[in-house]
């Protein structure tokens, strides 16, 4: 590829065979067909080596260990039964990844970038995707840079690159100059000539990719240590079964089999489908709800949240200017002024200012007949100004002007008289949150006479002031962060029901740490912020121990965002914010972190169920097996029996992602030591009522072996699914609400009816018909879900209020 750098402008258009007012829909057609889409080809595995992936790893090795040496040895049933466990791991992990990978592609296409196309002589906008070389793109502060482009116009551009070159510090551009896919724009903007796209890119050269970071949360490292420890668990005991096995001179095949088997059933084989089906689930839900994540991580995130930084224009206002009061001074009246004031403005243009002038004026019965603009001076910053000169029906001419209070002032010839006056109105307005603009017009003489003063708001949406309520009562602490001054904020504040302790950024700006944290912390929000200080808000209150959420929609938003343990970009955020936030919200207000919140405990809850019931199910599975086993010198399950557990655990398992769950008051956090306790105490009695109905069959019911295997068989399904409902309803009894999910039941009810018919028909073990089978259940209805219950709720209660979640209040 050529040098472009080295290029004119005119010469990258001919090498493009290009043109100013950019290319036509059929040559962008066809260039797509040439180049492809603008975007890094990613190396993803097909669906074929994705779904043989599941039969490669540590768990599968152990499965098809077992299935080989059950073929060793001729016992064709298990062999099928064995690699049927093997192929419905592989078809549950395998399918449950596919749609999750395709939730998250359907969020990812809602956040794709949008860029201004110049095609078929007029601008329209496009996905940077669509870009093909030669396109003409429209680059502006807070876009993100599409492809790689000449600057074709003469104009200054300041460009952030340090994604791509590491060089931390804005680089200036100008015409003639490149500027490369990925780069932030702070300042400026300009048109550009895209010469390089998707894999020709700089940005796809490199390679340095700004990828997603796979990132585990919290909640994530817990449960994983938790698999650690029950895979050690398992081993241990496993290895303990295997060395008495060889001293008891038992067969080593089959020794070697049911070891293998048991490990398997033992371990948490689901962990990563349940993990990635219950994120990709509460992403779903907050699509719906018009909130989308971009890292799944986050939604577990913000379940431990408790303080929350959020803009207040556009988020806890409407962004959308209003006119106030009007305050006339001697000689004009209200209707006056306003007429005078929209003389002044251009209410057709995108000017808010303008816009709310024009609003109020539509409410006048008299508009201003008869006058007409003939010169129009738009607002300048440096005279903070507009004028228009105006012809009245008579045919006379006079100048009418409208901006800051003191700037009109200073054009009247009784400013010194009046000053007073109009410094009391403007600080009235102040201290009611209203920001004030002066009206002033000619008189006959050619002299500014002062007409009045506007007050503009911009007022809270209807929703914030219980948006949020609903957010304290749920212990978030809710911080207002503004660039407004302080006595905007305050109103502001007080309006949504906020208490008025708004502090300006130069409280905590010069101050050590520990005393900025402790001002920090108190204050209900701060005014007069610039972008950088809010990093420095975010960093002080992650110090004082605060999972931090904050909003933003700017490009110098996007420090904050990301070092926020929740970054949200507001809807209308510019395209680093986006790029930078962990969700974006694609309706206007905060009303949607309500429902974000909620979603993300209801997964915590859920997880947490998963981890409990994991534990215990494991510890009464394999604690009972292996003492059965050293105790009574023999299996109390066969290996078929083991891989038929591990079979119809997997679909309730899968469900616990769509439960119903509690809401939890308070923020949550993990704590492993709870989750230990409760799942250790289930695990236990599980093992005690698993060994009183042992002895049973054996001493009173004198069965066979054979029978006693299938009888102990249905005690572990059937107590052991009702111990997924002992663990969703936490310290409560498993009877109160909610309810659990209709997924959840029905699928925990049917497996337990198919391991019902398999005990009672003799299905790949031996029959124990209906009596049997009916004792099994009566004592599990009885043992699990009344006593083992009774006893799980007694024992929460001489625990902290945490459930194995801890609740930071």
């Amino acid at each position: 590829m050529k040098d472009f750098s080295k290029l004119s402008i005119d010469e990258v258009l001919g090498e493009l065979s290009s043109r100013e007012d950019g290319l036509s829909s059929s040559q962008a057609s066809e260039r797509l067909q040439r180049y492809g889409y603008n975007q890094i080809e990613e190396k993803r595995a097909g669906p074929l080596r994705k779904f043989l992936g599941y039969f490669w790893g540590p768990i599968p090795w152990m499965i098809e260990a077992a299935a080989i040496l059950s073929a060793i040895v001729r016992d064709w049933a298990d062999f099928a039964l064995i690699s049927a466990l093997l192929l419905l791991n592989a078809l549950v992990g395998f399918w449950q990844e596919h749609k999750a990978d395709n939730a998250i592609e359907l969020l990812k296409q809602k956040l794709a970038l949008k860029t201004l196309v110049l095609r078929d002589g007029g601008w329209q906008e496009l996905e940077a995707r669509e870009l093909v070389p030669g396109d003409i793109v429209r680059i502006r502060m807070g876009d993100i840079v599409p492809a790689d482009v000449k600057l074709i116009e003469d104009k200054y551009l300041m460009v952030d690159e340090s994604a791509l070159t590491g060089e931390s510090l804005p680089v200036e551009k100008h015409g003639g100059d490149l500027a490369y896919a990925g780069a932030i724009v702070r300042l400026g903007e300009v048109n550009g000539l895209v010469y390089a796209t998707g894999n020709d890119s700089y940005f796809g050269k490199t390679a340095r990719l700004v990828a997603e970071t796979r990132t585990r949360s919290h909640f994530q490292k817990a449960v994983m240590r938790i698999s650690d420890y029950l895979i050690v668990v398992a081993a241990a005991l496993v290895a303990v079964i295997f060395l008495v096995s060889l001293l008891r001179h038992e067969s080593l095949l089959e020794t070697l089999r049911f070891t293998l088997v048991l490990t398997v059933a033992s371990i948490p084989v689901a962990l990563p489908a349940v993990l990635s089906v219950t994120m990709a689930v509460g992403a779903v839900a907050l699509a719906r709800k018009e909130a989308i994540v971009s890292r799944l991580a986050a939604i577990e995130e913000l379940a431990g949240m408790d303080v929350l930084c959020t803009d207040k224009t556009g988020t806890i206002t409407e962004n959308d200017l209003t006119l106030g009061d009007v305050s006339p001074l001697d000689g004009f009246s209200r209707d006056e002024v306003l007429r005078l004031a929209a003389l002044a403005s251009r209410v057709e243009n995108p000017d808010p200012i303008d816009r709310a002038i024009g609003a109020a004026l539509e409410a006048q019965s008299d508009g201003g007949a008869g006058l007409e603009v003939v010169d129009f001076q738009p607002f300048d910053p440096v005279s903070k100004r507009a004028e228009a000169t105006v012809r009245d029906a008579d045919g006379g001419s006079f100048r009418v002007t409208k901006g800051a209070p003191q700037v009109i002032l200073e054009l009247v010839s009784d400013s010194t008289a009046i000053a007073d006056d109009i410094d009391g109105r403007v600080s009235g307005f102040a201290a009611r949150g209203y920001r004030a603009l002066g009206v002033a017009r000619e008189d006959d003489s050619g002299r500014w006479r002062y007409a009045g003063l506007l007050s503009l708001y911009d007022p809270p949406r209807d929703d914030s002031a219980q948006t949020i309520a609903d957010s304290r009562s749920l212990g978030v602490d809710i911080k207002m962060v503004t660039g407004d001054n302080v006595a905007i904020a305050r109103e502001i504040a007080r309006q949504v029901n906020m208490e008025p302790d708004i502090q300006p950024a130069e409280a905590f700006l010069e101050r050590p740490d520990a005393e900025a944290r402790a001002i920090v912390e108190d204050a209900d929000g701060f005014a007069q912020v610039f972008p950088e200080h809010k990093h420095r808000i975010v960093d002080l209150l992650q110090g004082g121990g605060h999972i931090v959420g904050m909003t933003g929609d700017g490009v110098n938003d996007a420090p904050a965002l990301k070092k926020a343990d929740a970054g949200i970009a507001v809807a209308g955020a510019a395209d680093a914010a986006k790029s930078a936030a962990d969700i974006v919200f694609t309706r206007p207000g905060l009303a949607v972190i309500v429902d974000a919140i909620k979603e993300s405990r209801r997964i915590f809850r859920r997880m947490n169920s998963y981890a409990i019931y994991r534990v215990a199910e494991t510890m009464r599975v394999l604690l009972f097996i292996s003492l059965s086993i050293l105790v009574f010198s023999h299996y109390p399950v066969t290996a078929i029996m083991i891989v038929l557990i591990a079979l119809l655990n997997d679909a309730p398992i899968m469900m616990i992602a769509y439960d119903n769950t509690r809401l939890s008051p308070r923020p949550v956090r993990w704590d492993m030591r709870t989750v230990l306790a409760v799942a250790s105490l289930l695990g236990v009695l599980g093992v005690m009522s698993s060994f009183t109905l042992l002895l049973i069959g054996k001493e009173v019911l004198d069965l066979d072996t054979a029978t006693l295997q299938s009888f102990i068989f249905l005690k572990l399904m059937v107590s052991g699914h009702m111990t997924i409902y002992l663990a969703r309803s936490g310290r409560k009894p498993f009877w109160e609400r909610p309810f659990p999910a209709a997924r959840l039941f029905w699928t925990t009810e049917a497996t337990q009816v198919a391991a019902t018919l398999f005990a009672v028909y003799g299905i790949f073990m031996e029959p124990i018909g209906w009596k049997l089978a009916g004792i099994v259940w009566l004592y599990s209805l009885v043992v699990s879900m009344g006593l083992i219950d009774i006893i799980k709720v007694q024992f929460f209660k001489l625990l902290p209020e945490r459930e194995g979640i801890e609740e930071k209040g």
